[in-house]
C-alpha cells in the first residue's frame, strides 16, 4: 500500500471528504508511524554505520535519525570486534573521573546532546579512547514517513497496522462515535499483535535455534458427561 491508496482508505473508511480533514491525513500517518515504531522493533528497520573514535577524546556523536541503540563495538587494531556495555554516564564518570585514563574503551553511554548541535545526541566512552579506533553502531531509526517517499518498509509489508493506527488517529480528530472507536482501536491492537510476532518473534528466530512453532492440541471430547 502505498500513500495515495492509504490516503484513499482513510477517506473511504470514514467516510470524510472534507478539505480540512484531508490536509490533517498527513499527521494521522506520522502518528500512527511513530507509534508503530516505539511499540515494535522490527529488524527490518535497523542501520547500521561505522566512524572512528579520536585519541584523548571520550565523546563519539550519534547519527542524527537515531533512535536506540542495538550495538556499539569498536575494532582493536587487529580487527578483533568488542562490543561495548552500556552504562550510566554516572558509572563512566565514576570508573574514569580522570580524562587522562586512556586506554581501549569498554563501556558507552548517551551522554546528550553536542555542544556544537543541540538536535544531535553523543556517546561518552570509558575509558577515553587511547589511539583511533574503527567504531561500528547497529541503531534502530525512524524511516523516512510513506507521506513523504511515497512507500515504505510498513506499508508494502504491514499496511493493515499502518492502515488502523491512522484510522484511529483520524476518528479521533473527528471525535466519532465512542463504538466506532473502539472497532478501529480493536483492529489496531489485532495488528499490532500480528506485527509484533513478526517483528519481536518470528524475525529473531528460526526453527535450528528456536524449534518449530508448536500450537497445543485442542482437548478432544471423550463423550463422558
Amino acid at each position: 500500500m502505498n500513500y495515495t491508496e492509504l490516503k484513499a482508505a482513510i477517506i473511504a473508511y470514514t467516510e470524510n471528504q472534507d478539505a480540512s480533514f484531508e490536509a490533517e491525513i498527513p499527521v494521522f500517518v506520522e502518528q500512527a508511524e511513530q507509534r508503530i515504531f516505539n511499540m515494535v522493533q522490527f529488524p527490518s528497520l535497523r542501520k547500521n554505520v561505522t566512524g572512528s573514535t579520536t585519541s584523548n577524546n571520550k565523546y563519539l556523536a550519534c547519527p542524527n535519525d537515531l533512535l536506540s541503540v542495538y550495538s556499539l563495538a569498536v575494532v582493536d587494531a587487529l580487527g578483533n570486534y568488542e562490543y561495548l556495555l552500556n552504562k550510566d554516564v554516572n558509572f563512566i564518570r565514576q570508573a574514569y573521573p580522570n580524562p587522562n585514563d586512556k586506554a581501549f574503551p569498554k563501556y558507552y553511554a548517551l551522554f546528550g546532546p553536542q555542544s556544537s548541535d543541540v538536535n544531535e545526541l553523543t556517546f561518552i566512552l570509558g575509558p577515553t579512547p587511547d589511539a583511533t579506533y574503527v567504531a561500528e553502531l547497529h541503531y534502530f531509526y525512524y524511516p523516512p514517513s510513506i507521506v513523504t517517499a511515497g512507500t515504505s518498509w510498513l506499508g508494502d509489508n504491514f499496511d493493515s497496522v499502518l492502515l488502523y493506527g491512522s484510522l484511529v488517529e483520524a476518528y479521533t480528530y473527528m471525535k466519532g462515535e465512542q463504538d466506532m472507536m473502539q472497532v478501529y482501536d480493536g483492529k489496531f491492537k489485532e495488528a499490532m499483535a500480528l506485527a509484533k510476532r513478526l517483528g519481536d518473534g518470528l524475525e529473531r528466530s528460526d526453527s535450528y535455534r528456536s524449534g518449530q512453532y508448536r500450537s497445543p492440541p485442542l482437548p478432544q471430547n471423550t463423550g463422558v458427561s
